[in-house]
């Protein structure tokens, strides 16, 4: 099957050494290990049974609601939060079951900033004895968020401050519910005392949400975005502005749709949730399996089959699944022990795996829950964002074959063998059924229905459609899997488990609901742009006077450096945190600022987008690499390295279709979108052959710095650039190396 000789890893371990197929029980514990989204209690007993029954109805109120007319936003809203907000501190547990000096310090911090909020609320309203009594519970649920732990405890255990926890939590979204005449109509603009307590409550118990479920970085943010709103008297410069009471700013983050209950939570309360449900019954379908299938089928044949087996599939199961982490893990589970069988390197095998099931994030028709909030934010239909996202998706992953396409011949890797590849008619007899589904639900999209009634017809197909091999069975057809219906049992199963996966991201986008919120309070976006555009155009200045040949331009030069450091800000913020409150809040604080520079608004969204995308790969904090080299036995952080570096194509089409909006159909020149599209492909194929060193033979290293300068210029628009551009390529590329020259 292959030529050439096994590589070793940075443990030492050789492509035999670990290359078998992984447990199911083993994948699932990867994916808890780096998916903190993932990352559930087994719950046993009565608790098991009230977590499985709420998180059914959860399920299912978003399914009822998909097809048959959503509720009023805040209602819709408030119920959905309700559930997710209750159900967090039951499934999840803390993050370290054994408190150390980090969380006790980081804790105490919390609690401190808690107890100066209550103060401020405490002296804002009048004596009255629920005032009184409200400070009392205030404080002992404060005193909770320490982590105390009780002599003997049981790692894992529900404690009681997590019943606590959830009854709060639950229950600030709840009395929205239940007062909605009250709070929103009767008492509008004039809120009762209530319904500040309420908000302290609400406060308090998303960040204490999101530390569960999303790690402090989060959180301090929201802390951060808080204390901006109640400094700014305080602060200097351009970050300065009136300050806001601590009532005025609950009044804005928990009464109406500007901070808490605001876009992000509408988008995942009705777009979301729908998806991941469907993602998650069309895995237990059979799905994931078809599309494995068909990846090796179209590209097992190829130079280094398996590795491309990997894109391809990665690719299909990303346009189902937006996590790039349980992507990474359930389809690398199969095919980085099939590439290291084949002759890749631990290290290259889990890179290669983990750079493509991030761009399952932006591969339509479904990408993650980013290209939801986008529709949101942009106010564009979701069929017209499918549409847009095709090219730059399309780049993504040519770029990761080129690479992959490069490093096998570099290896002397051939195709996988024959007896390995499935025939594709084997294959459509046993799994056609599994298309109906994805189909129709495409079709709706593109027909511009609603993204979440075309996701409840997926679910209801999905579901009807997987008693195909049971009824095919009972004809005498034993060809297909009867193991994938979706008998009642699995139903409840999956309708859990899309509740659970679920739940996470509701925390975020409930937390991220502090930075909107305080970004329209305060006008912190502009604040930010504007000191983005100045400091750009500062150093436009500089480099323009030091150009002696005139050929710089200071608008360009402003652009790009404008461009490098909305770049920067958002690969330091998605160190951190995941794809979905990274877009929301750079879209909201940095995408203004390229505005600025008359970059087309759609275009500055995904650019952001993009890079947001990189933080799955992004070391010190690249977790789907980091899963990935689990599953390799590869070294974590080179593997992270190594995937960062496949996905220097993802890096590079931002700043395509920033200087040739035509690739996102905007502003649309056929001149424009096919000049960039040669280019473009030109420029990836420069910058996989500079990063894997070798085309047709090896590359020196001056050979691939000019490479990686022909890339870049590539992406420009201007003629003269292109043309130097094209030459270096050419030159480098096409030079005989010393075997031909010597022939």
């Amino acid at each position: 099957m292959t030529r050439g000789t096994p590589q070793t890893d940075n443990h030492g371990h050789t492509a035999a050494d670990g290359d078998r197929d992984f447990t199911p029980d083993e994948v699932e514990a990867l994916v808890r290990e780096y998916d903190a989204e993932s990352n559930f209690r087994d719950l046993v007993g009565p608790v098991a049974i009230l977590v499985t029954v709420a998180s059914v109805a959860l399920s299912l109120f978003h399914v009822y609601t998909a097809g048959f007319g959503l509720l009023n936003e805040v209602m819709h809203r408030t119920i959905h939060l309700s559930f997710v907000m209750g159900l967090i501190f039951l499934v999840f547990p803390r993050k370290r079951a054994t408190p150390d000096r980090r969380m006790w310090i980081e804790s105490l911090i919390f609690a401190a900033f808690y107890l100066y909020l209550l103060y401020g609320l405490f002296t804002a309203l009048p004596a009255s004895t629920l005032k009184t009594v409200f400070t009392a519970v205030m404080a002992v649920l404060i005193v909770l968020t320490l982590p105390i732990n009780r002599k003997g405890a049981t790692p894992g255990r529900i404690a009681l401050r997590d019943w606590v926890f959830a009854a709060f939590g639950a229950g600030f979204s709840a009395y929205l519910s239940v007062f909605f005449q009250h709070v929103f109509i009767d008492n509008v603009g004039n809120p009762p005392e209530p319904v500040y307590m309420m908000g302290l409550i609400a406060i308090v118990m998303t960040l204490e949400a999101t530390r569960r479920t999303m790690g402090a970085t989060l959180a301090w943010i929201g802390v951060g975005c808080l204390i901006y709103a109640l400094a700014g008297p305080y602060l200097p410069g351009i970050l300065a502005h009136r300050g806001y009471s601590i009532t005025r700013i609950i009044n804005h983050l928990f009464v109406g749709t500007e901070g808490i209950y605001g876009v992000a939570v509408g988008v995942v309360a009705t777009y979301v949730f729908h998806f991941v449900l469907f993602g998650i019954l069309a895995q237990m379908s059979g799905l994931g399996q078809l599309f494995i299938d068909l990846a090796t089928i179209i590209a097992g044949r190829a130079s280094g089959g398996s590795a491309k087996v990997s894109v391809v599939s990665s690719g299909f199961f990303g346009m189902i699944s937006g996590s790039p982490i349980a992507n990474t893990v359930t389809t690398g589970a199969f095919t980085i022990p099939l590439m290291k069988k084949s002759g890749f390197s631990g290290r290259f095998a889990g890179a290669v795996e983990a750079s493509a099931s991030c761009g399952g994030q932006i591969t339509p028709p479904i990408m993650g829950a980013s290209a939801f909030v986008m529709t949101e934010m942009l106010g564009i239909p979701y069929n017209e964002l499918i549409l847009i996202a095709i090219v730059p998706a399309c780049f993504h992953y040519i770029a990761i074959l080129l690479m992959v396409h490069l490093e096998a011949k570099k290896l002397g890797l051939t195709g996988m063998s024959k007896d390995k590849i499935p025939q594709f008619g084997a294959v459509l007899a046993r799994s056609w059924h599994l298309f109906v589904p994805l189909g129709v639900m495409v079709a709706m999209l593109l027909m511009q229905y609603t993204p979440f009634l075309a996701a409840f017809w997926g679910i209801i197909l999905t579901i009807v459609f997987s008693y195909v091999p049971l009824v095919m069975r009972s004809l005498g057809n034993t060809t297909m899997d009867t193991s994938t219906v979706l008998t009642p049992p699995r139903l409840v199963r999956g309708f859990e488990d899309g509740a659970k996966f679920a739940l996470a991201i509701g925390a975020a986008c409930a937390c991220v609901g502090f930075l909107l919120g305080m970004t329209t309070l305060t006008g912190l976006g502009f604040k930010f742009s504007a000191a983005v555009v100045e400091l750009a155009h500062d150093l436009a200045t500089l480099v323009t006077a030091l150009d002696f040949t005139g050929l710089l331009s200071e608008n360009g030069l402003a652009l790009f450096f404008g461009l490098i450091f909305v770049a920067i800000a958002c690969i330091i913020m998605g160190a951190g945190i995941p794809t979905t409150p990274t877009y929301i809040i750079l879209a909201s604080i940095a995408a203004p600022a390229l505005m600025e520079f008359d970059v087309p608004l759609i275009a500055t969204h995904f650019f952001v987008f993009y890079f947001g995308v990189l933080a799955d790969v992004t070391p010190p904090v690249a977790l789907a690499a980091y899963a990935a080299a689990g599953l390799a036995r590869s070294e974590p952080m080179t593997t992270g390295t190594t995937a960062f570096r496949l996905s220097m194509g993802k890096a590079l089409v931002p700043f395509m279709f920033i200087y040739a909006p035509s690739l996102l159909f905007v502003n649309f020149t056929w001149v424009e979108f096919s000049t960039a599209l040669v280019s473009g492909l030109l420029g990836v194929l420069a910058l996989s052959a500079a990063y894997i060193g070798w085309f047709r033979r090896p590359l020196v290293l001056w050979e691939k710095v000019l490479l990686t300068i022909a890339g870049l210029l590539l992406i420009s628009t201007h003629w003269a650039a292109i043309s130097v551009g094209v030459l270096i390529v050419a030159a480098i590329l096409l030079r005989p190396g010393p075997r031909a020259a010597a022939a």
